[in-house]
């Protein structure tokens, strides 16, 4: 994938170039550094859209394992109908539907204090998305392969609580609220 620019925390100050995955990797150690490095890279819906994209088309892939399994269990849907519906919802609704999530979470944390802009919440929620594509790849494996039990619970929680712990550490640093939050920056 294309290397982003981020800002290198700490002794520097200059410019360094990361791969995108490595940056998500890192994102899992210290998740509001991560988003903070984001920020930092400048306002670019452009970035902020592709992560979205991104991240839906790797959620829509991990529905396969599932879909195939669902089709060779009940064949009056075929797989391909399936996959079809598939694509309508994660790749043409879910973009629509975490915008509008992302614009609700910005008003909520506004209530609550926050400092930071439309599109620093909108790069919180979409980073997200893509840092817990993984769990996401890792939930539709065990749901093609073991199918519904204990494993996709258990899969399904730690994607859940994955996504709301990362999301709500990304949205806090977007917003300026809790220890070492960000400045003010103007709203977009």
């Amino acid at each position: 994938m294309k290397s982003l620019r981020a800002c290198a925390a700490g002794s520097t100050g200059g410019t360094a170039e990361m791969a995108v995955t490595t940056e998500i990797a890192r994102s899992w150690r210290a998740p509001r550094a991560a988003l903070r490095r984001q920020l930092d890279g400048g306002v670019g819906e452009d970035r902020a859209l592709i992560y979205l994209v991104v991240a839906c088309l790797l959620i829509f892939v991990a529905q396969w394992p599932r879909l195939a399994r669902e089709a060779h269990l009940d064949p009056s849907v075929p797989l391909d109908a399936r996959v079809g519906a598939a694509l309508l919802a994660w790749m043409f609704m879910a973009p629509l539907i975490f915008y509008a999530l992302a614009a609700l979470s910005h008003l909520l944390a506004r209530l609550a204090g926050g400092r930071g802009s439309w599109f620093s919440a909108r790069l919180a929620l979409f980073w997200t998305m893509l840092v817990v594509s993984p769990l996401w790849l890792l939930y539709g494996l065990v749901a093609g392969f073991i199918g519904a039990g204990a494993a996709q619970t258990l899969t399904g929680i730690v994607l859940l609580g994955g996504f709301l712990t990362h999301w709500g550490l990304c949205l806090a640093e977007a917003e300026g609220m809790g220890a070492g939050g960000a400045s003010e920056r103007p709203n977009r």
